[in-house]
């Protein structure tokens, strides 16, 4: 049987086409590109462009110039106002009164205070006058000297012209006391705050401004242990107050300078 005779493709001229339509594609492209850069809107470019540069410590400043961030930190970065904090007024003014309090009570006990029977001090509560009871009272006893009336009228005269609350407490040390006035330190403590609230009182300060506080051997500001000790524990303090309390805090309070 014969083969059938193989019949050979002709050649195809026209297959360069092909390429030159891939080439006029690719050239077509490129312009499109290019055209898109050149429309690029500068303002966005230039965002860009200190973004990137800023990653490697540069950046574009106005006018097309490259400098340094790390050599003008200080010029590019403007720096944020200092916030003053605010003054609480109210507070402020009545430390002020405090002081003021203080001053003159320390100018009307300035010899007692120098002897050392009486210490004033500006404390969170407000002015405080702590007075040794042997300065007041005959031991075991709630009836006034009658040379500390004259000390305490000196302050309720400085103390009638202000007002402020006044808390006067009485204070004894841990040795019992039983008698027939005072069955305990409780009683005779609270008698000694309330004599000397009544005197403030008879020298004019108004009633509904004090309060009495017997307090007996609690707070003892020095040892039970020895005479000197339990001398200081027994002692009347006269507390002037504050309208608005401060964080705690003692500020003794010095003699003023005689002129």
């Amino acid at each position: 049987m014969a083969r059938k005779k193989y019949e050979e493709e002709p050649d195809n001229h026209e297959r360069w086409l092909v390429s030159y339509a891939d080439f006029m594609t690719l050239l077509f492209a490129f312009f499109v590109v290019m055209y898109a850069i050149s429309s690029l809107n500068e303002g966005k470019y230039r965002v860009l462009s200190n973004a990137l540069n800023g990653a490697f410590g540069t950046a574009m400043i106005p006018g097309g110039e490259i400098v340094n961030l790390k050599q003008h930190q200080a010029s590019l970065v403007e720096p944020l106002p200092l916030i003053k904090p605010k003054v609480n007024e109210p507070l402020k003014k009545e430390r002020e009164r405090m002081t003021h309090v203080a001053r003159d009570l320390m100018t009307a006990l300035e010899p007692l205070v120098r002897e050392g029977k009486v210490r004033v001090t500006q404390t969170s509560r407000g002015v405080s006058i702590e007075i040794n009871a042997s300065l007041l009272f005959g031991q075991g006893e709630a009836k006034l000297n009658s040379d500390s009336m004259q000390t305490l009228k000196a302050i309720a005269e400085v103390l009638k012209t202000d007002n402020h609350s006044i808390q006067v407490e009485g204070f004894t040390d841990n040795l019992p006391i039983k008698n027939s006035i005072f069955p305990s330190n409780w009683e005779l403590s609270a008698t000694r705050a309330s004599t000397v609230a009544r005197l403030f009182m008879e020298t004019g300060v108004d009633e509904n401004r004090i309060t009495a506080v017997g307090q007996g051997p609690k707070f003892p500001v020095g040892s039970n242990d020895t005479a000197d000790g339990r001398a200081r524990n027994r002692r009347v303090t006269i507390t002037i107050l504050a309208v608005i309390p401060e964080t705690p805090v003692d500020v003794p309070i010095a003699p003023t300078p005689k002129q």
